[in-house]
């Protein structure tokens, strides 16, 4: 047993809604006029040279701005982070051949500017954990005195506990204030054992993963079939501006974050049934970028398109901390040949990947499915003595499927699959 200290976000409600709504929608619309002044200067430095300031400059050059007293300080500093990080994926996109991909936009409703998140760093709150109150300060033009601070009473789920309070976010969702408030706890977690998994990320099979001696694979197909839904009713809307269109946009999100967090629950606890105490992970830092070059590469119109909607960085944070809760270590390693070589005899070609989901090695015969050996060759890469030819392999050829059940929000064996046809 040891002593852990993990990071989480717990969502809580607002008891004195009546109370706070008012000052929270000032700090909501001054959040959004801040992300549009911002967004103009951005605008007018792309215009001239072609680059996008980045969050520092952004904040040396608005700190004087009369838009930035109107949130705390570091609320305001943590609304330009934000918009510079839109602006960083929009240019990723652009530079590995998105054309489509649009920049981030101004934050208005109409004439009326929404109520954007707004988030409170260290100076920016106090936690009263005894009586259950955070209060949240507000910027210099919108203090009615020097005193003046909003004063929420929160409740959050019974069975959470509110501690050593690190940030809190305000956010308006469902038609009301709601607190996401994140918090450090130290946990006792015991290791579940000593085996290793591999986990390789991919389009088609989101992952599959490798115990050594059997295989799992976890297919993307809902996800390809909420795009597709999501897609034809977004082209039913008058524009992609359109409160309809927006509301599509966020529940297209909201139903591909579950799916990433029933996916990376699932294979945790698939991990600790197995007594794993360490996943690898493949590590697709560089996936857009070719090896040689070190340029965008193009993986064609569809597979870029693909690759750009592809959030395996968000789901490697996730299986990272709910690996972590239940003592498993999360390791990433360079995916680097893993799909061309053969996790058998070690001989590297890409002709041996015959077909998207086939790999048949010419050197020692063996047949596998291809991301199975991709997994297993991910999770060799941490073992000490990871080459057995003579092991009975049959398990890379036949995997276990597992498939989204969408009336119960789990991972189930195919044949258990409900909506599968026979």
């Amino acid at each position: 047993m040891a002593n852990r200290i993990v990071t989480r976000t717990h969502r809580a409600s607002i008891r004195n809604q009546r109370q706070v709504c008012d000052g929270l929608d000032e700090l909501g619309f001054a959040a959004a006029k801040l992300w549009n002044v911002a967004r103009w200067t951005a605008g007018r430095v792309w215009d001239s040279c072609g680059q996008i300031p980045d969050d520092s400059v952004l904040k040396s050059y608005l700190k004087s701005h009369e838009r930035y007293a109107d949130l705390n300080a570091q609320s305001s500093q943590a609304t330009l982070e934000e918009l510079a990080e839109a602006f960083k994926s929009w240019y990723g996109h652009r530079n590995n051949g998105n054309q489509k991909a649009n920049p981030p936009g101004y934050r208005k409703n109409g004439d009326e500017h929404p109520r954007s998140t707004v988030t409170f760093k260290e100076d920016g709150f106090k936690h009263d954990e005894k009586n259950g109150y955070i209060r949240l300060s507000k910027g210099r033009n919108t203090k009615a005195h020097w005193s003046d601070f909003i004063l929420c009473a929160y409740e959050a789920d019974p069975d959470v506990e509110i501690e050593n309070v690190q940030q809190v976010r305000a956010v308006f969702e469902h038609g009301e204030w709601r607190l996401h408030i994140v918090c450090k706890h130290d946990i006792e977690v015991e290791s579940p054992g000593n085996s290793v998994a591999g986990v390789d990320l991919g389009i088609c099979n989101v992952a599959a993963v490798s115990f050594g001696d059997e295989s799992l694979l976890y297919p993307g197909g809902a996800l390809k079939e909420d795009e597709y839904y999501f897609a034809k009713k977004r082209a039913e809307c008058d524009s992609s501006t359109s409160r309809e269109a927006r509301r599509l946009d966020q529940k297209c999100t909201d139903r591909r974050t579950h799916f990433l967090h029933v996916l990376s629950k699932a294979i945790v606890a698939e991990c600790v049934e197995r007594s794993v105490g360490t996943i690898v992970v493949g590590d697709l830092a560089s996936i857009r970028e070719d090896d040689e070059t070190g340029e965008a590469r193009n993986w064609g119109d569809h597979g870029n398109l693909d690759l750009h909607g592809w959030a395996f960085d968000r789901f490697e944070t996730m299986l990272e901390y709910k690996g972590e809760a239940e003592g498993i270590e999360v390791e990433p390693v360079s995916e680097r040949d893993t799909s061309k070589s053969c996790s058998v005899c070690s001989r590297c070609d890409d002709s041996q990947r015959v077909e998207r989901g086939l790999y048949i090695c010419d050197e020692c015969g063996l047949v596998a499915n291809a991301d199975t050996n991709g997994a297993e060759n991910i999770r060799q890469k941490v073992l000490p003595n990871p080459r057995r030819e003579d092991r009975d392999n049959g398990w890379m050829a036949q995997p276990a499927v597992h498939l989204f059940d969408r009336r119960e929000g789990t991972f189930v064996p195919r044949e258990q699959e409900p909506n599968r046809e026979p």
